[in-house]
């Protein structure tokens, strides 16, 4: 018997369902009953594998709900759903053929499943994701009191910025005290704390935004988070390798901590170098150290042991 793959296109109101191969194809509400309903169905189903395409936030309830079933799910990217439906030449789109074809984008691919994290998890993300919010209007509001003539309207951002700096104090503390009050986030946030290089608010951003860190390979978890650079080459032309995809929020922690490594992380700091000095542009160098920097953080989390300065 052949496997069996499951694609769901979520809306405000329904779900629409497509199973591959036999190409059934249903509907359901999104509320309790819907979900409830569906599950059961897709229990008698049994799929190897159900994709959900992430939705803004519509498909957070139906990912818990099927996620909370033990069934094996995937919170797909609209962005590959659409490349893919590209590639298979399908121009319309209705919710029932957005089902089939991230069915048939579960069926092809083969995501892997991930598990639905936990209240305390999800948690820690929404205030890591409220605090980047805050520290963006921040820097957009201290570029605007720069530019600004009217006095009026400088006092009026002046006023704002304070807020934004409370507003952004305060979000810190409560993401050091959920940390701190779970002994297994603060034994990895001790873990990764100890590498030169990564402060508190890289390492609050691994553990809200990236829980598979230690659990994958060195390459695996460099494509995860869009590091891994990809070849561009046809016949005899060959272009720059480029990184792109992946966790945009992680990706820019990571560089982040990799720029203040490559200038007080001994070890990095010499593979930086070494990098430039061999003809490397500076960019690519820092994407090189970002990438070693993941890699080493990973096998840390891995292998449960701090940095080693020697």
């Amino acid at each position: 018997m052949g496997q069996t793959f499951v694609g769901i296109d979520v809306s405000k109101d329904r779900l629409d369902v497509h199973v591959r191969p036999d190409g059934a194809a249903f509907a359901v509400s999104r509320d309790g009953k819907g979900l409830e309903a569906l599950v059961d169905r897709l229990r008698v189903v049994a799929p190897v594998l159900i994709a959900v395409e992430a939705t803004g936030g519509f498909e957070t309830i139906v990912a818990a709900a099927i996620g909370g079933a033990q069934l094996p799910l995937v919170v797909v990217n609209p962005a590959q759903v659409r490349h893919f439906a590209q590639a298979l030449g399908k121009r319309a789109k209705t919710d029932p053929i957005d089902a089939e074809v991230i069915a048939r984008f579960a069926e092809a691919v083969k995501p892997e499943p991930r598990a639905i994290p936990d209240e305390a998890t999800r948690l820690l993300s929404e205030l890591v994701a409220r605090r980047r919010q805050i520290v963006e209007m921040l820097v957009a509001e201290r570029q605007r009191e720069k530019r600004a003539g009217n006095v009026r309207v400088r006092k009026s951002l002046a006023r704002h910025i304070k807020v934004l700096e409370r507003e952004l104090q305060e979000l810190t503390d409560d993401i050091g005290e959920l940390i701190r009050g779970s002994p297994a986030w603060r034994e990895t946030e001790d873990l990764l704390t100890s590498v030169p290089g990564v402060a508190d608010k890289t390492s609050s951003s691994l553990l809200a935004e990236l829980p598979e860190l230690g659990r994958l390979t060195r390459r695996q978890i460099a494509s995860l988070v869009g590091v891994a650079p990809f070849t561009r080459q046809s016949g005899r032309w060959k272009g720059k390798s480029m990184i792109a995809g992946g966790r945009a929020a992680v990706r820019t922690a990571i560089y982040m901590a990799a720029l203040a490594a490559s200038q007080h992380n001994p070890v990095l700091k010499a593979f930086y170098r070494r990098l430039v000095a061999a003809g490397k542009p500076k960019m690519v160098a820092l994407i090189a150290v970002a990438r070693k920097l993941l890699t080493i953080l990973n096998a840390m989390i891995r292998d449960r042991k701090p940095w080693q300065h020697a």
